[in-house]
C-alpha cells in the first residue's frame, strides 16, 4: 500500500515535469505527438484530436514527443522549425514546473506543521557553541563565507567541516557578532555538532509559510551543488547515491511515516529533479539548455540531425547509467 503511493507520488512528480514541457509546446504552437508517464512497453493509451497520451510499465521517466524534435520537418508546427527562443522556453518549462511544485509543497508543509528556524533555542551546557558565547536568541546568519538562511543550511555546513573549526556569524540584538567553533563529533549518532537547538515556528502565517518555501528550496538547491563538489572531489563515494529503487523505497517509508512526510520527501525529489534535468547532458533538458542558448547568443544553428545523432548517444549512456545505479540499488542499497 506504502509503496504504491510512494510510486504514484513519483508518477506525479514526471506529470508536473512532462506537464511544463507540454503546456510550453502548445503555448509555442509546436504539435505534440505524444505525452508519455514512464518508460519502456506501453500500458495503454488515450488517443486525442493530435496527441496520444499514454502510460508505460516503468514508473523512471516519462516525455513528450513533439513533431521535429528528433529530426527535420517541414510542418510550421514542428519543434525544428521554430526559433530558438521559442524552444529554450519549451525545455526549460520541465525544470520549472519541478522548482514551483517544491516551493508550492514546502509552503504547504511550513503551513501545516511549522518549521525550524536558524535561531538559537537553546545551547548544551560545555558544549563548543555555548563555550564560544553563542546564546539562546541569536540568529546564526553565516557559516564560514556560506549564508544561512534555514535550519538545514546550518546542520549541512556543519556536517560538511567534519571535526575543523568553523566560523560562526550570528545577529544578537542588531548587532553582527562572530564566534569560532570546533564541532564535537557525536559518537552514539556518529555525527558532528556544535551543541545548537534550532527554534521551531510552530503556526506560520500564509506569507511566512510562502516565503519558507521559496527559501527551502533555493537552500536545497544550494545544498545539492554542495554534495556534487563533495561527490566529485572524493569526499563521498558512489555508495551514497541512490536510483529509482532507493527513491521509491524511501518514498514508501515516508509515506507509512504520515502524509506530511511523504509531500516532503516528494518536493525535495522534484527539487532534484530539476537540478538533475538542467546538467549540460546530451538527452537532458539541460543539453538543449545549452545547445538553445549558444544558437541565441551566436546566431548560429546546429544541425538538427548531428543533435539527433548526439542526444540518442547521451540517452544510450543515460540508460546505461540507469541500469548501473538500479542494479546497485538491488544489490548494495544505501543503509540508513
Amino acid at each position: 500500500m506504502y509503496i504504491i503511493a510512494a510510486i504514484i507520488a513519483f508518477g506525479v512528480l514526471i506529470i508536473i515535469h512532462e506537464l511544463g514541457h507540454f503546456i510550453m509546446a502548445k503555448v509555442n504552437g509546436v504539435k505534440v505527438e505524444e505525452f508519455s508517464i514512464g518508460m519502456g512497453p506501453k500500458l495503454f493509451g488515450i488517443k486525442g484530436k493530435e496527441t496520444e497520451y499514454l502510460i508505460k510499465l516503468l514508473p523512471i521517466g516519462g516525455y513528450v514527443k513533439m513533431l521535429g524534435d528528433e529530426g527535420k520537418s517541414d510542418d510550421p508546427r514542428a519543434f525544428n522549425n521554430k526559433s530558438s527562443l521559442r524552444k529554450l522556453s519549451v525545455v526549460i518549462a520541465g525544470p520549472i514546473m519541478n522548482l514551483v511544485l517544491g516551493v508550492v509543497l514546502f509552503s504547504i508543509i511550513a503551513s501545516a506543521r511549522g518549521y525550524v528556524a536558524p535561531i538559537v533555542k537553546s545551547t548544551i551546557p560545555d558544549q563548543p557553541a555555548a563555550v564560544a558565547g553563542i546564546k539562546p536568541g541569536d540568529r546564526i546568519t553565516r557559516v564560514n563565507n556560506s549564508k544561512i538562511s534555514t535550519w538545514e543550511d546550518f546542520i549541512t555546513q556543519v556536517y560538511t567541516v567534519g571535526g575543523k573549526p568553523i566560523n560562526i556569524s550570528y545577529e544578537r540584538q542588531g548587532t553582527l557578532r562572530q564566534a569560532t567553533v570546533i564541532p564535537m563529533k557525536n559518537k552514539a549518532e556518529n555525527r558532528y555538532m556544535v551543541g545548537i537547538e534550532g527554534t521551531q515556528v510552530t503556526s506560520p502565517n500564509l506569507g511566512q509559510s510562502i516565503s519558507y518555501g521559496f527559501i527551502e528550496t533555493k537552500s536545497l538547491i544550494k545544498q545539492t551543488f554542495s554534495f556534487f563538489k563533495i561527490l566529485f572531489s572524493g569526499k563521498a563515494s558512489m555508495n551514497d547515491v541512490g536510483g529509482p529503487v532507493t527513491i521509491i523505497k524511501i518514498s514508501g517509508a515516508a509515506a507509512k511515516a504520515g502524509i506530511l512526510s511523504l509531500l516532503a520527501f516528494s518536493a525535495y525529489i522534484s527539487v532534484q529533479l530539476a537540478i538533475f534535468n538542467i546538467i549540460p547532458f546530451p538527452a537532458l533538458d539541460g543539453g538543449y539548455i545549452f545547445l538553445f542558448l549558444f544558437e541565441i547568443i551566436t546566431g548560429k544553428k546546429v544541425d538538427d540531425n548531428k543533435v539527433g545523432m548526439i542526444n540518442y548517444v547521451g540517452f544510450a549512456i543515460l540508460m546505461a547509467l540507469m541500469v548501473v545505479v538500479t542494479v546497485k540499488d538491488i544489490l548494495y542499497p544505501i543503509k540508513f
